[in-house]
């Protein structure tokens, strides 16, 4: 053991980059790594929150994997057509006029709907496309 490895402070690991043969140090809380020796012993938690809520408004279109919903027993309407609806929703939402809950809640062809299109909290690392997202819109096209 070296004499960098017996003064590392608590919650560190030393560790040697493959792709540069280089030692880094690994928090082992966290998972963040840096390249500096740390002067104090690791935190246990990043900053920020460690679960965020979500909600999205499904458009689905006639390409879609399964192109029905609770809505609609037949979705017809093509993908260009399911992206100019997103258009339209998202500068409503933009301009104050409405909100992602209310379209959702109208419109969505996901089940999440009933809830304003609210798809509960997701946890760091669960989705990525939430994570480290204090409120998300996603506008997506299945």
């Amino acid at each position: 053991m070296s004499d960098t490895e017996k003064n590392i402070p608590e919650g560190w690991e030393v560790r040697k980059s493959r792709s540069t043969g280089l030692t880094y140090y690994l928090n082992i809380y966290t998972k963040e790594s840096q390249w500096d020796l740390p002067s104090e012993p690791a935190k246990k938690e990043s900053s920020g929150p460690t679960e965020v809520r979500c909600s999205h408004l499904l458009v689905k279109h006639k390409g879609s994997r399964r192109p029905s919903s609770w809505r609609e027993e037949n979705i017809t309407r093509s993908k260009e057509e399911a992206r100019a609806i997103l258009d339209d929703y998202r500068k409503q939402i933009e301009s104050g006029d409405t909100t992602l809950a209310a379209l959702a809640t109208k419109y969505s062809d996901c089940s999440s709907a009933k809830r304003g299109g609210d798809l509960g909290p997701f946890g760091k690392g669960i989705h990525n496309c939430c994570s480290y997202v204090l409120y998300a819109f996603m506008f997506i096209l299945f």
